[in-house]
C-alpha cells in the first residue's frame, strides 16, 4: 500500500531522528518570582458590613493597581465569583479562602496565611 502523503526520508535523515543530539531543546522549568516571594499575605474571611453575607479578602499584595486588578480577575475566574479589587486588597463573594490560598503558594508566595473569622 503506497500513501499519497507518505514522505521519502533519506538514510541519513532516518537516523538522525533517533539521534539525541537532534532532540529538540526542553522548555525551562518555571522559577518562582521574586517579587511574590517576599509578600506577607492574609486572607481574612469578613462578615460584618455586609448583610450577613461571606467575603473573602486578600491582603498584603504590594501590587500595583493594573496588576492588583489583574489578580482579582483571575482569582474570580478560578473560584467562579464575583469580586472587586481596590485600595491594595482583593475581595471575593464568598468563602473561597483554601482556593486561594493555594493558588497564591503555587504562585510562589511563601508567606499566606488564613487570619480571623
Amino acid at each position: 500500500m503506497s500513501n499519497k502523503n507518505s514522505k521519502n526520508l533519506s538514510w541519513d535523515a532516518f537516523t538522525s531522528m533517533g539521534n539525541p543530539d537532534n532532540a529538540p531543546e526542553l522548555p525551562e522549568e518555571k522559577q518562582e518570582d521574586p517579587l511574590f516571594s517576599k509578600m506577607k499575605v492574609r486572607i481574612v474571611l469578613e462578615k460584618k458590613n455586609r448583610r450577613g453575607k461571606e467575603a473573602t479578602v486578600i491582603l498584603g499584595l504590594d501590587l500595583d493597581d493594573d496588576a492588583l486588578s489583574d489578580m482579582a480577575k483571575l482569582l474570580k475566574k478560578k473560584c467562579g465569583v464575583g469580586g472587586s479589587s481596590k485600595n491594595g486588597e482583593i475581595i471575593l463573594q464568598g468563602n473561597h479562602r483554601d482556593k486561594v490560598l493555594l493558588y497564591l503558594k503555587e504562585k510562589g508566595v511563601k508567606d499566606v496565611k488564613k487570619s480571623g473569622g
